[in-house]
Protein backbone atom coordinates (compact mmCIF):
# COMPACT_ATOMS: atom_id res chain seq x y z
CA UNK A 1 0.00 0.00 0.00
CA UNK A 2 1.67 3.34 -1.12
CA UNK A 3 0.55 6.91 -2.36
CA UNK A 4 -0.20 6.76 -5.81
CA UNK A 5 0.63 10.51 -7.20
CA UNK A 6 1.20 13.49 -5.72
CA UNK A 7 3.44 15.41 -3.75
CA UNK A 8 3.73 12.06 -1.17
CA UNK A 9 4.26 9.66 -4.25
CA UNK A 10 5.34 6.55 -3.71
CA UNK A 11 5.37 6.91 0.03
CA UNK A 12 4.87 3.43 1.30
CA UNK A 13 1.95 3.40 4.10
CA UNK A 14 0.62 1.37 7.28
CA UNK A 15 -1.89 -0.61 7.86
CA UNK A 16 -3.72 -0.83 11.19
CA UNK A 17 -2.23 -3.22 13.18
CA UNK A 18 -4.56 -5.96 14.92
CA UNK A 19 -7.81 -5.14 12.90
CA UNK A 20 -9.56 -7.20 10.15
CA UNK A 21 -9.13 -3.62 7.87
CA UNK A 22 -9.11 -4.41 4.03
CA UNK A 23 -7.26 -1.87 2.40
CA UNK A 24 -8.31 -0.21 -0.55
CA UNK A 25 -6.18 -1.85 -3.49
CA UNK A 26 -3.07 0.56 -5.01
CA UNK A 27 -5.03 -0.30 -8.20
CA UNK A 28 -8.73 0.75 -7.17
CA UNK A 29 -7.32 3.98 -5.75
CA UNK A 30 -5.40 4.70 -9.00
CA UNK A 31 -9.01 4.43 -10.35
CA UNK A 32 -11.09 6.30 -8.07
CA UNK A 33 -8.78 9.03 -8.21
CA UNK A 34 -8.77 9.00 -12.09
CA UNK A 35 -12.74 9.53 -12.00
CA UNK A 36 -12.33 12.44 -9.78
CA UNK A 37 -9.44 14.23 -11.56
CA UNK A 38 -9.67 18.20 -10.91
CA UNK A 39 -11.96 17.30 -8.43
CA UNK A 40 -9.65 16.78 -5.87
CA UNK A 41 -7.32 20.12 -5.97
CA UNK A 42 -8.43 22.47 -3.03
CA UNK A 43 -11.30 19.87 -1.72
CA UNK A 44 -11.99 20.15 1.79
CA UNK A 45 -12.17 15.71 2.44
CA UNK A 46 -13.75 13.94 4.91
CA UNK A 47 -12.31 10.26 5.22
CA UNK A 48 -14.76 8.19 7.31
CA UNK A 49 -13.97 4.66 8.79
CA UNK A 50 -10.39 5.92 7.11
CA UNK A 51 -8.81 3.14 8.58
CA UNK A 52 -4.66 3.84 7.63
CA UNK A 53 -6.31 7.01 6.19
CA UNK A 54 -5.15 5.95 2.47
CA UNK A 55 -7.80 7.50 0.38
CA UNK A 56 -7.43 10.92 2.50
CA UNK A 57 -3.62 10.52 2.01
CA UNK A 58 -4.04 10.37 -1.67
CA UNK A 59 -6.42 12.93 -1.79
CA UNK A 60 -3.93 15.14 0.26
CA UNK A 61 -1.03 14.12 -2.10
CA UNK A 62 -2.87 15.09 -4.94
CA UNK A 63 -3.87 18.76 -3.55
CA UNK A 64 -6.49 18.89 -1.24
CA UNK A 65 -6.66 21.95 0.92
CA UNK A 66 -7.25 20.22 3.98
CA UNK A 67 -8.83 16.55 5.07
CA UNK A 68 -10.40 15.11 8.19
CA UNK A 69 -10.13 11.39 9.32
CA UNK A 70 -12.74 9.65 11.41
CA UNK A 71 -12.48 5.69 12.31
CA UNK A 72 -13.35 4.62 15.97
CA UNK A 73 -10.52 2.29 16.78
CA UNK A 74 -7.18 3.19 18.48
CA UNK A 75 -5.09 1.15 15.91
CA UNK A 76 -6.42 2.76 12.58
CA UNK A 77 -6.06 6.23 14.23
CA UNK A 78 -2.35 5.34 15.09
CA UNK A 79 -1.99 4.44 11.52
CA UNK A 80 -3.46 7.56 10.12
CA UNK A 81 -1.20 9.93 12.39
CA UNK A 82 1.80 7.80 11.02
CA UNK A 83 0.95 7.84 7.46
CA UNK A 84 0.44 11.74 7.83
CA UNK A 85 3.66 12.21 9.79
CA UNK A 86 5.66 9.87 6.81
CA UNK A 87 4.26 11.89 4.03
CA UNK A 88 4.69 15.60 5.90
CA UNK A 89 0.63 16.01 5.12
CA UNK A 90 -0.30 15.77 9.14
CA UNK A 91 -0.94 19.86 8.85
CA UNK A 92 -3.49 19.47 6.87
CA UNK A 93 -5.26 17.05 8.60
CA UNK A 94 -7.36 16.32 11.63
CA UNK A 95 -8.11 13.69 13.14
CA UNK A 96 -10.95 12.38 15.03
CA UNK A 97 -11.25 9.41 16.82
CA UNK A 98 -14.91 8.19 17.67
CA UNK A 99 -18.24 6.70 16.81
CA UNK A 100 -19.16 7.53 12.88
CA UNK A 101 -22.99 8.74 13.21
CA UNK A 102 -21.42 10.94 16.24
CA UNK A 103 -18.79 12.30 14.53
CA UNK A 104 -20.32 12.82 11.53
CA UNK A 105 -23.55 14.74 13.68
CA UNK A 106 -20.36 16.81 15.14
CA UNK A 107 -19.21 18.36 11.86
CA UNK A 108 -22.39 19.59 11.04
CA UNK A 109 -21.31 22.49 12.24
CA UNK A 110 -18.11 22.98 10.27
CA UNK A 111 -17.78 23.76 6.70
CA UNK A 112 -19.04 22.11 4.12
CA UNK A 113 -17.27 18.92 2.60
CA UNK A 114 -16.35 18.49 -1.41
CA UNK A 115 -15.26 15.24 -1.14
CA UNK A 116 -16.11 12.47 1.08
CA UNK A 117 -15.12 8.98 1.32
CA UNK A 118 -17.28 6.49 3.38
CA UNK A 119 -15.40 3.75 3.65
CA UNK A 120 -16.80 0.86 6.17
CA UNK A 121 -17.03 -2.69 6.98
CA UNK A 122 -18.88 -4.32 4.22
CA UNK A 123 -21.36 -5.29 6.55
CA UNK A 124 -22.08 -2.03 7.58
CA UNK A 125 -25.13 -0.31 6.62
CA UNK A 126 -24.60 2.39 4.37
CA UNK A 127 -27.64 4.38 5.85
CA UNK A 128 -25.39 6.43 7.39
CA UNK A 129 -25.10 8.16 4.20
CA UNK A 130 -27.90 10.05 5.53
CA UNK A 131 -26.28 11.54 7.93
CA UNK A 132 -23.02 12.67 5.29
CA UNK A 133 -25.53 14.51 2.83
CA UNK A 134 -25.85 17.37 4.66
CA UNK A 135 -22.14 17.97 5.22
CA UNK A 136 -21.44 17.78 1.53
CA UNK A 137 -20.90 21.24 -0.21
CA UNK A 138 -23.26 21.85 -3.42
CA UNK A 139 -21.13 20.75 -5.91
CA UNK A 140 -19.41 17.94 -3.68
CA UNK A 141 -19.41 13.95 -4.07
CA UNK A 142 -19.87 11.22 -1.81
CA UNK A 143 -17.40 8.19 -2.44
CA UNK A 144 -19.11 5.03 -0.92
CA UNK A 145 -16.82 1.99 -1.16
CA UNK A 146 -18.84 -1.48 -0.74
CA UNK A 147 -18.64 -5.28 -1.54
CA UNK A 148 -18.77 -5.75 -5.30
CA UNK A 149 -22.22 -7.31 -5.38
CA UNK A 150 -23.88 -4.67 -2.90
CA UNK A 151 -27.18 -2.96 -3.77
CA UNK A 152 -26.41 0.85 -3.04
CA UNK A 153 -29.01 2.56 -1.47
CA UNK A 154 -30.93 6.19 -2.01
CA UNK A 155 -30.31 4.42 -5.88
CA UNK A 156 -31.79 7.45 -7.03
CA UNK A 157 -28.54 10.22 -6.06
CA UNK A 158 -26.17 7.41 -7.36
CA UNK A 159 -24.83 8.92 -10.62
CA UNK A 160 -22.07 5.91 -11.24
CA UNK A 161 -20.45 2.48 -9.76
CA UNK A 162 -17.33 1.30 -10.47
CA UNK A 163 -16.21 -2.14 -9.66
CA UNK A 164 -12.36 -3.27 -8.99
CA UNK A 165 -12.58 -7.01 -8.67
CA UNK A 166 -14.39 -7.52 -4.92
CA UNK A 167 -14.54 -3.82 -4.33
CA UNK A 168 -17.35 -1.45 -5.66
CA UNK A 169 -17.26 2.45 -5.58
CA UNK A 170 -20.60 4.00 -5.81
CA UNK A 171 -20.68 7.41 -6.45
CA UNK A 172 -23.69 9.89 -5.28
CA UNK A 173 -24.19 13.49 -5.43
CA UNK A 174 -27.02 16.62 -5.73
CA UNK A 175 -26.43 17.94 -2.40
CA UNK A 176 -29.97 19.15 -2.36
CA UNK A 177 -31.83 16.30 -3.53
CA UNK A 178 -30.19 14.31 -0.50
CA UNK A 179 -30.85 16.97 1.39
CA UNK A 180 -34.54 16.32 1.18
CA UNK A 181 -34.38 12.38 1.03
CA UNK A 182 -32.25 12.87 4.47
CA UNK A 183 -34.98 15.39 5.83
CA UNK A 184 -37.40 12.77 5.25
CA UNK A 185 -35.66 9.74 6.74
Amino acid sequence: MRVIAGVARRTALVAPVGLSTRPTSDRAKENLFNILGEKVKGARVLDVFCGSGAIGIEALSRGASEAVFVDHAAPAIRATETNLTKTRLASLAYIIQGDAQKSLEQLAAAPKFNLIFLDPPYNYDLQILAKCFPLLANDGIIVAEAASDYAAPFAELVTSERIYGRTKFIFYKERDNALNLSRQL
